[in-house]
């Protein structure tokens, strides 16, 4: 397909498009560029008041013409670039852009494209939520992930946060909400946001790795794919020495203490599976701040929503399934970043531009190929993220740690030894009958904290892949008010054509609309 294909397509209306793009990181950015060179009905819908995503999160004097890039990030041209498009999109009116806007829910129509259901972002809880349809005949989901989470005695007390919600605060904020901060889990992102505390001023105790490293002994030519990702990587540890931060390999968090707010942290060395190993246990004393992380979880509640094949990958994440064109197994609907698996922002652009074209042209009803060095792009880093996540695996044994008291569900206040007796002595073997039984993920998050814990936590008999879904699966993507709900006119019974949920007329054909 040629930009010039795009003069049948219409301008955009209220509550229909021919492309929507779900979520405005750099995938949905990408997206949203590459679609509006061929549509003029791209819908770009974003919970953020800003675009960027959680990568490129950050304040608005960062974006003012003439800023300097914030010494956090990376990419950052990227990210102005695409940024103007957008912009040249919005003048041009080929890109309608909603801020502030949740998507909760992802449908498929009979007639074909998609509905995706929407609620205005509250910024008090006296401001009326509201909620609207949007009709699209193909849409790109980009929602991004968060991260993942494994629970620890003494996560609970105020000055835990994860690793990437420290990174966050401290783009939006230009500091950390602590001086002395240890991070720990595993994966190259522990060293990011180690830059980014010291970039911001403060002091960075520790980092401990819990992997050896030698996994990527056995995987250096992977890692040569992406030479930019090495560079990164040394310039972390250039910084890192610099301020003699210990970067403690093969160490584990065994308890953090604190009365009202952290004020130490028991760690040890860790064997090969995970588990702590006797006698090595050490006091780190005065940390005020600590941050974990384990990798990161796709967002794929409205991929489940819309009934798309899914799969596990390699680090235990449940992703979409998609062809070269970034299409799912859905008509019509296109994926994009971290959904498909997680590779970091310049894999989530490539497959971005990718999905952006390919959902255009399925609107049109025109045909794309990929750009190849677009696919070229992806492909590297799809083998690097792979290679990547063996090299830092979530350990094995990790429920070693935990004490009988331990909190696994925060929102719920359940403790470790609630779920093990549930599933021990009543025979309980998945997430599902674990949650029914002692209301580990029936919580404000809806398991998005515990909810990988619990599918390591449960039997040893359950399909890895249904528990993933099962602590994925939610009916709504987040919680709506009951006013919201009742002046959405979708959701009020017709007395005469019965309740009306998803009902929606054909759209018209691009002749029709142009």
């Amino acid at each position: 397909m040629t930009p010039e294909d795009a003069a049948t397509a219409s301008a955009p209306t209220a509550d229909r498009a021919e492309v929507a793009i779900i979520g405005a990181g750099p995938a949905g950015l990408a997206a949203a560029a590459e679609a509006s060179r061929f549509s003029r009905n791209v819908v770009l819908i974003d919970a953020g008041s800003r675009v960027g995503g959680q990568y490129w999160r950050h304040r608005p004097e960062d974006a003012l013409p003439g800023a300097a890039a914030p010494p956090w990030h990376h990419g950052w041209s990227a990210f102005t670039a695409l940024r103007e498009q957008l912009e040249e999109g919005i003048r041009t009116d080929r890109i309608t852009h909603l801020p502030g806007t949740h998507v909760w829910g992802l449908d498929r129509l009979e007639i074909g494209g998609l509905s995706v259901r929407m609620a205005s972002a509250q910024e008090s809880a006296a401001e009326q939520q509201r909620i609207r349809t949007l009709h699209a005949d193909a849409v790109v989901l980009a929602p991004g992930a968060y991260d993942r989470q494994l629970p620890v005695p003494g996560w609970t007390i105020p000055g835990v946060m994860a690793a990437g919600g420290i990174q966050a605060f401290a783009k939006t904020q230009g500091i950390v909400p602590g001086q002395r901060i240890l991070l720990a889990g595993t994966g190259p992102f522990l060293l990011a946001a180690a830059a980014t505390a010291l970039h911001a001023g403060a002091e960075v105790v520790a980092v401990c790795e819990s992997s050896d490293l030698l996994g990527w002994v056995p995987r250096g030519a992977s890692a040569a794919l992406v030479p930019s990702k090495a560079a990164e990587g040394a310039a972390f540890a250039s910084l890192l020495a610099r301020h003699r931060v210990p970067y403690l390999r093969r160490t584990v968090i065994t308890e953090i203490l604190g009365e009202q707010q952290v004020e130490a942290v028991r760690v040890a060395r860790a064997d090969t599976t995970g588990a702590a190993r006797p006698g090595t246990e050490r006091l780190i004393e005065d940390v005020d701040l600590v941050g974990l992380g384990w990798g990161f979880v796709p967002q794929s509640e409205l991929l489940l929503q819309s009934g798309a094949r899914t799969r596990l990958d390699v680090d235990g994440s449940l992703v979409g399934v998609v062809d070269g064109s970034q299409a799912s197994t859905v008509p019509g609907l296109h994926l994009a970043g971290e959904i498909t698996g997680v590779t970091g922002a310049v894999g989530a652009v490539a497959e971005g531009r990718i999905a952006g074209e390919a959902a255009a042209a399925h609107a049109l009803g025109q045909s794309a190929a990929p750009d190849q060095a677009q696919r070229a792009a992806r492909a590297r880093h799809r083998i690097f993220a792979r290679a990547m996540h063996r090299a830092h695996p979530a350990p094995g044994e990790w429920q070693s740690w935990l004490r009988e008291d331990t909190t696994v569900c925060r929102c719920e206040d359940v403790p470790y030894g609630q779920i093990r007796e549930a599933r021990d002595e009543l025979d309980l073997p998945d997430p599902r009958s674990l949650k029914g039984e002692t209301r580990a993920g029936m919580g404000p998050c809806q398991g998005r904290i515990c909810g990988f814990a619990m599918t390591c936590l449960a039997g040893a008999t359950v399909d890895p892949e249904d528990a993933a879904r099962q602590v994925s699966h939610r009916p709504l993507a987040l919680p709506l008010t009951l006013g919201a709900l009742m002046d959405d006119e979708q959701t009020v019974p017709d007395t005469e054509t019965g309740p009306a949920e998803v009902v929606a007329q054909p759209l018209p054909s691009s002749q029709e609309r142009a």
